[in-house]
């Protein structure tokens, strides 16, 4: 009897890496795959004013600013974890948070193995300092807060019961742009923060020398 052959749960890269969704190695992981990946990827299941989605690339550029404009002082280390924070979408795609509780903690954790690979692959802790990660989030949700009310036809009063109001006035207008541009943007960022920590000698891993918000 012929054996059944194994499910295949790795995807091939335009880069020619081979990505292991289940066991993900950091040295299967690029950052042009990650920016081409997130450029196509659709906030909102595409359903946002414009004639182009709104990519998850855009998103994660927002996001990055945003924790700038929170924390001042936060380190470029910290500042690429927010550009990287939903780099796992580059293969599985942006579940609409209604999905990802149907879906359950199964997705979660895959979500985060993927998180943790690529966190490694670009020198940072592969869990992120609890601080960290509550900055983030709370950025994450003032970008959500702005997606829904400017792009995805929320009003203010529904945006913030699901996203909460934000806290600090932001100034932002936000547009939908070509995949190509918002690709560009994301490298841009990425190679802009990745210069100013090897300018800076901050370390690469670990607690950083300054920049975490004290709450």
């Amino acid at each position: 009897m012929v054996a059944p052959r194994p499910t295949r749960a790795w995807q091939r890269m335009l880069s020619g890496r081979r990505l292991d969704l289940l066991d993900p190695s950091p040295l299967d992981i690029e950052i042009e795959d990650i920016a081409l990946g997130l450029s196509r990827v659709a906030r909102w299941n595409g359903q946002t004013r414009g004639p182009w989605a709104f990519s998850v690339a855009q998103h994660c550029v927002v996001v990055e600013r945003l924790v700038a404009t929170l924390s001042p002082g936060a380190s470029a280390s910290w500042r690429l974890a927010a550009l990287l924070h939903d780099a796992p979408e580059y293969v599985i795609g942006d579940l609409i948070t209604p999905f990802k509780a149907a879906v359950g903690l199964d997705y979660k954790a895959l979500e985060m193995r993927l998180l943790e690979a690529v966190h490694l692959r670009f020198g940072l802790p592969a869990r992120l300092p609890a601080t960290l990660a509550r900055l983030i989030k709370r950025a994450d949700r003032i970008a959500a807060y702005m997606e829904a009310t400017q792009l995805a036809g929320f009003d203010e009063a529904e945006a913030r019961r699901y996203f909460g109001r934000p806290r600090v006035a932001i100034a932002m207008r936000l547009a939908p742009k070509p995949p190509d541009e918002a690709r560009a943007a994301y490298l841009n960022r990425f190679e802009a923060l990745s210069e100013d920590i090897a300018t800076s000698g901050a370390p690469k891993s670990g607690a950083p020398k300054s920049g975490l918000p004290k709450s």
